[in-house]
């Protein structure tokens, strides 16, 4: 039986005579106690990017040799081991420097295993929460490294010698899958320190968790359905300007991408360090959907412009009635739309300017020749003081009866070609709104598309199951 040989082997250990926990356990006071560190990754628990905190489960491991905890077991009933509660013997005052917990050590004070050669094994779990500088650059393609700084917080490096337990780093055997994070690495590294309020260097052991986030769930919640709706958008261009809804789906579709925009907000932290690459992606895609919505209040003005309130300048008849529909292929029925037709209409219509120029009003009204005379009778003569005159007779009642009849046709005339004018000029308003659809639709599509293309292929890496 061990158990009075234990009683007996632990008042003769930690008897008050015997042993101090405020003294440095090293046979020489000039030598460095070396302490061999290491830890354990069970879980990452939370990254909280709003308040760029790590949140992880992780057991440490503290190795070190006690020079008054040693004894022949042989003469205590052959007991190689104890386990003795840490605040009855010295520990080293091991922490973490960036630590972001309330009570600052987040382990649980579980018992040192000390064996016979004075060897101590201290391996405290604890929930440590630590900050961690979150770069959002490429979120949600993005890689985070995140420090954990572990040193001595009162001995320095002559008295305490800590040392890296394993050269690879923290212990990953143990790992439990993140749904939100893939774990890369966990390298370990040694630091010699000298602070401006100590002389004396002080040596520390950095982690660094190296995560990247899982995309899949950002690819399929966020980018998925702003493409969605971004196409929705495209599509308002194709909608009819008298259905009444096209400037609502804009609308619409702008509000929707807002919603988006905030959800991404919500969980960035408010930093001005870098723009995320979804946010950047958002709005290039809102800067499409409120130009378009612009763009489909004009669309409307020149739909639904009459011919009393507004004329067509010479610059919009030459560009959305000529040069943009010959380059978007587009044309009326019975019209087809050329650069040779083009340049034919140009110069038919400086032909007909000139032709009207010189001919009479009425000739103009009427459509006729410009040979038209009033109504002249056969001249008469006759002698007037031994003098031949010859004038011409008045107008006979049938040739009054012609004018008023030309009369009413210049007005009629008038009506029909003011009708055919208005009717043609609003005809050639509707096109241009055409036009202006068909080329928003065509500049938005290749817009959208290269966004979505430059995004995906800047990031680096798309999807991580």
């Amino acid at each position: 039986m061990q158990g009075p040989h234990e009683k007996r082997l632990l008042n003769h250990l930690l008897s008050m005579d015997n042993y101090n926990t405020l003294e440095r356990p090293v046979a020489n006071e000039s030598e460095a106690l070396e302490v061999r560190f290491g830890l354990t990754l069970q879980q990452i628990i939370d990254v909280d990017e709003k308040n760029q905190l790590l949140i992880t489960n992780i057991w440490l491991s503290l190795e070190w040799n006690d020079y008054n905890l040693r004894w022949n077991e042989s003469e205590y009933g052959g007991v190689k081991d104890l386990r003795i509660t840490p605040t009855k013997i010295w520990r080293p005052d091991v922490l973490m420097y960036n630590s972001a917990d309330e009570g600052f050590d987040g382990t649980y004070h579980t018992n040192v295993v000390v064996r016979h050669n004075g060897s101590c094994l201290y391996v405290p779990p604890g929930i440590f929460k630590s900050t961690c500088k979150i770069d959002i650059t490429w979120f949600p393609f993005d890689d985070q490294h995140c420090e954990m700084k572990f040193g001595s917080w009162t001995y320095d490096g002559n008295q305490l010698n800590l040392e890296l337990k394993s050269e690879s780093g923290g212990d990953l055997s143990d790992f439990i899958t993140n749904g939100e994070w893939y774990l890369l690495g966990m390298p370990g590294k040694k630091n010699v320190m000298n602070y401006a309020c100590c002389p004396e260097p002080y040596i520390d052991v950095t982690f660094t968790i190296q995560i990247r986030r899982r995309t899949l769930y950002y690819f399929f919640n966020l980018i998925v359905p702003c493409v969605l709706i971004s196409s929705m958008a495209l599509l308002g261009f194709t909608l009819p300007p008298d259905s009444g809804e096209k400037l609502t789906l804009g609308v619409t579709i702008l509000l929707s991408l807002t919603v988006f925009l905030n959800l991404v907000a919500e969980s960035m932290p408010t930093t001005s360090d870098a723009v995320p690459l979804i946010g950047t992606y958002f709005n290039c895609i809102m800067f499409m959907v409120a130009s378009s919505v612009v763009l489909t209040v004009v669309v409307l003005n020149y739909h639904h412009r009459t011919a009393d309130i507004h004329e067509m300048p010479p610059w919009i008849k030459s560009v959305f009635l000529q040069w943009l529909p010959w380059i978007l292929g587009m044309g009326r029925p019975g019209k087809k739309i050329t650069r040779k037709t083009i340049l034919m209409s140009n110069r038919m219509k400086e032909l007909e300017l000139k032709e009207r120029s010189s001919k009479s009003l009425l000739a103009n009204v009427l459509d006729i020749d410009d040979d038209f005379r009033h109504c002249t009778s056969a001249n008469s003569s006759y002698m007037r003081g031994g003098i031949t005159i010859d004038e011409s007779a008045p107008c006979s009642w049938g040739q009054r009866d012609l004018q008023c009849i030309l009369k009413e046709l210049q007005f009629i005339t008038n009506r029909m070609k003011k009708a055919d004018e208005e009717a043609e000029l609003i005809s050639d308003w509707k096109f241009a709104a055409m036009v202006v659809d068909r080329f928003c639709l065509i500049v938005f599509t290749l817009f959208t598309v290269i966004a979505t293309v430059a995004v995906l292929l800047s990031a680096p890496h798309i999807i991580v199951q």
